[in-house]
């Protein structure tokens, strides 16, 4: 026969000292328990980010299923009878648990399955029930210390400042602190040792019997967390090298994405959450095709503005030309910069460009840089990443291609990258259209073969009267010269589109679901 639900009562007085302690006890325990489940959100969608790319298709299906979860799990909570202590330590004790492994989880599910998004899922679903589970079994513990409108009152309001100063802590302290796969560990441990704390504190109100099942259970996670934990960067490594065909000599986790740098004999390769950037086995024809045709069209540029480019490799080719007396690069994440700067084989590669007085770097969002900059520039260079997310596809929009052109001096020019005209044809035709529906007069695709990319595309934009004439590059090239310029500006049947392509716009950012459409298909 069960017991009749146990509160903090007990038959004392609900007004002794020791209630309010208790009652600070559980208040305060739903404050780190709220911070610690929204923390597991937020890793789970980061991490799925990283894997699967898409990172508002991420958070809106993590969002979506942690809310309908929670209500699963206040609905369950009907159901949890007897000791109600027991029910809320054992909750934090698995809360805990899973949480802990989520980003673990997913790393072997990336590694060794095609499962990441039902894994995602599962996690999502289990991490939201039990968090579904923890206000109302608070609510009900603290019935008899007083009225219910009161009592949910405080355990909404710390339940909420818990999520408040989660999602502050996440970006600015946790991400570039710790990285996703030790931030799961570590608030994994946060939340067992709030339920062994609770378990400790109430000792004398619970059952020796199942005490000691939750304090051996306790102990046993807690271990068990606190090896993987010793063990992190060792797994981490191991796990990281499997998703890698080489091998991985750089490992940096920052508060925008995970870098890596993998080498194999002479080829150097950097990748960005997961999406390779270069290869310094070919890296040359797309920096070249990037820099010198644009430049070869412009009787004496002075003064460029780089958006993105971090690596320093379009630096090094801008820095061929002796009439060029600035360059300014803007790049939101100063941790590539830095590693471009400080690596050896990086900065070999750009041959030291990135210290070179007439470089100026500027850690800014693209956007962000041209909305508050004032300067003009006779050439404008965009090594961006692919429109992979709708926060990217920003920078290949009719409004960003708008901000470019205020930016240009009279007979500049604008060059970006536009992914691939092959596997994603609908895309890089978009960012023609796009630049044309900006107000550029003379908008021109151009196109090179990368063995590392496969077909890879640019757009050129001015509002020059003359045409795209191939022309010799003044300086020293590897791979561009009169015929292969010629070349470029050839499209075949195949890379063009079948059906009419849409402008990109910030409020219907087309490009990102053109852009996913076609990766997705070739992967």
């Amino acid at each position: 026969m069960s017991s009749a639900p146990q509160g903090l009562h007990d038959g004392k007085s609900a007004q002794h000292p020791r209630f309010h302690r208790q009652k600070q006890v559980l208040i305060g325990s739903i404050l780190i328990a709220g911070l610690c489940s929204i923390i597991y959100e937020l890793l789970i969608s980061t991490t799925a980010s990283y894997f699967l790319g898409d990172s508002v298709r991420q958070f809106s299906i993590t969002i979506g299923v942690y809310m309908a979860a929670m209500g699963l799990g206040s609905w369950l909570s009907r159901w949890v009878n007897g000791n109600l202590l027991m029910a809320f330590i054992a909750v934090e004790l698995v809360l805990g648990l899973i949480g802990g492994l989520c980003v673990p989880f997913m790393y072997l599910a990336y590694a060794y399955t095609d499962l990441v998004q039902p894994v995602m899922l599962l996690l999502i679903l289990t991490v939201g029930t039990l968090t579904g589970l923890e206000v109302p079994l608070l609510t009900r513990l603290l019935e008899h210390q007083d009225i219910l409108a009161r009592n949910l009152s405080n355990v909404l309001s710390l339940d909420y400042l818990g999520a408040l100063l989660a999602t502050l802590a996440f970006p600015f302290l946790v991400l570039p602190w710790m990285g996703v796969f030790q931030s799961s560990l570590v608030f994994g441990l946060l939340n067992i040792g709030l339920g062994l704390l609770n378990l400790w504190y109430f000792a004398p109100q619970l059952d020796l019997s199942r005490k000691r099942l939750l304090g051996w259970s306790g102990a046993m996670v807690t271990s068990f967390l606190v090896v993987l934990l010793v063990f992190s960067q060792g797994l981490l490594s191991h796990w990281t090298n499997s998703l890698y065909s080489d091998r991985v000599v750089h490992r940096e986790q920052t508060p925008y994405q995970t870098i890596v740098l993998t080498q194999y004999k002479d080829d150097i390769r950097l990748f960005l959450n997961g999406n390779l950037q270069f290869s310094s086995v070919d890296e040359y024809r797309y920096h070249e095709a990037l820099v010198h045709i644009p430049l070869s069209q412009h009787e004496a540029p002075r003064r460029v503005l780089l958006l993105g480019a971090g690596d320093g490799m379009a630096a090094r080719e801008l820095l061929k030309y002796p009439e060029v007396q600035s360059i300014t690069m803007v790049d939101l994440d100063p941790a590539v910069v830095r590693l471009a700067r400080t690596d050896h084989r990086l900065a070999e590669l750009n041959q030291g460009s990135l210290d070179d007085p007439r470089v100026t770097t500027v850690a800014q969002d693209a956007m962000v840089f041209l909305k508050e900059s004032d300067k003009k520039f006779d050439i404008i260079l965009a090594d961006l990443p692919d429109p992979n997310n709708v926060s990217l596809a920003r920078l290949y929009s009719r409004e960003f291609y708008r901000l470019v052109d205020m930016h240009l001096a009279p007979g500049g020019s604008f060059t970006t990258q536009a992914t691939s005209p092959y596997f994603a044809t609908k895309a890089f035709w978009s960012v023609h259209a796009s630049l044309a529906a900006a107000g550029f007069e003379r908008v021109v695709p151009y196109h090179v073969q990368v063995p590392s990319f496969g077909e890879w595309g640019f757009v050129y934009a001015s509002h020059s009267q003359r045409p795209l004439k191939p022309e010799e590059p003044s300086v020293q090239t590897r791979f561009l010269d009169n015929t292969t310029f010629a070349e470029a500006l050839t499209f075949p049947r195949d890379l063009k589109p079948t059906s009419p392509v849409e402008v990109s716009s910030l409020d219907d950012p087309t490009i990102h679901d053109y852009y996913m459409d076609g990766w997705t298909y070739w992967h």
